[in-house]
């Protein structure tokens, strides 16, 4: 179930980039041969004529494209007006059409937001003694504690909040304690084993609290969706010059395979959990896409800068090999992060 969350994830956000790409082409009088989600062998396709766009649905789901007539030296075709080829467009035309991939993904995002704090809530962490989350691989898992009990005492101190729960836990260190919790009908006995983590600076034994959503009104949600949508920007962009700077290893790095599982986590969460989540993605995306790294929209987006200060295009066939080398590198990278994530799913890590 997880997979088939995180690919109708993946191909909305998919869609709606290319969506930009192609809605933009189309308004600056640009001919779009196809319109395609996924790469490889197609699925099922549709094309009124000959002269129209095809709309096409491929195999592997791992990205898209728009492909418009005149962006490559010979992607030309018969009956295609040569007005209507990208690169015969103004350079404010071209660089709108490039950019509107991400414009739209961070759209999408804001809208993800505000729909999900509107109609669902913003998350609130609850002062309750009830367990919202276990962590898989706690010694909370371990001892037998379940999401939705609530901890009646601790070592036989009451714990009438989550304050009470989180500090009788620090207070007694890596010393077994004994937990009592309502399940239902029923108290039950536990002896949990806390573990220190050095993170958090904290013991721990592998619970979370209770997460409320509290509904907002439209405008609230609205204020919330853009701050939302701008703070998060600021976190990417942050990660993106941490791992640039070396602080960031690849081993901190999510390829499909581990996306797909915190998708599949965050659907766990909820509906609210799940939209803020690809709210998240979405933002990723579209800064990632804005990179200057060869085969990427930053790409090109370069290259277009380049040519409004040079007052004339790099040749094609320089962009073509700067675009191969960076694909190959892509590809070299999404090999050694899905690599990464399968391992630390063989690991427990």
């Amino acid at each position: 179930m997880s997979v088939i969350i995180a690919i109708l994830v993946l191909g909305f956000l998919i869609f709606v980039h290319e969506l930009g790409h192609f809605m933009v082409a189309k308004w600056v009088g640009i001919h779009v041969f196809e319109f395609s989600l996924g790469f490889g062998p197609q699925l099922l396709g549709y094309q009124k004529n000959k002269e129209s766009t095809k709309y096409a649905l491929r195999i592997l789901p791992l990205g898209g494209f728009v492909r418009m007539a005149g962006m490559d030296a010979d992607e030309t075709e018969e009956g295609v007006d040569p007005a209507a080829n990208f690169n015969d467009k103004p350079l404010k035309s071209r660089f709108a059409v490039i950019s509107a991939g991400s414009v739209m993904n961070f759209l999408a995002a804001v809208l993800l937001f505000i729909i999900t704090f509107s109609a669902i809530g913003v998350p609130a962490a609850s002062e309750t003694n009830v367990i919202g989350e276990v962590l898989a691989d706690s010694p909370a898992v371990t001892a037998g504690l379940q999401s939705g009990d609530r901890i009646v005492s601790i070592n036989e101190t009451s714990t009438p909040t989550w304050t009470t729960v989180a500090e009788s836990i620090q207070e007694s260190g890596e010393n077994n304690i004994h937990v009592v919790v309502e399940r239902g009908e029923e108290r039950l006995d536990f002896t949990v084993t806390p573990h220190y983590e050095p993170d958090a600076k904290a013991y721990q034994i592998g619970v979370a609290q209770q997460l409320l959503w509290e509904k907002q009104g439209l405008f609230a949600a609205i204020k919330l969706g853009l701050i939302q949508s701008f703070q998060l920007s600021k976190l990417v962009l942050d990660g993106f010059v941490a791992m640039i700077a070396g602080q960031l290893s690849a081993d901190d790095v999510a390829g499909p395979v581990g996306i797909t599982v915190a998708i599949g986590n965050a659907a766990a969460g909820g509906a609210g959990s799940l939209m803020i989540f690809t709210a998240l993605l979405a933002i990723n995306l579209a800064l990632l896409n804005l990179l200057p790294i060869p085969a990427l929209d930053g790409s090109k987006l370069v290259f277009l800068l380049i040519e409004g200060v040079r007052g004339r295009p790099v040749a094609p066939e320089k962009e073509g090999f700067v675009n191969l080398i960076g694909f190959a590198m892509l590809m070299l990278v999404f090999i050694l992060v899905t690599y990464n994530d399968i391992a630390r799913i063989i690991t427990g890590g």
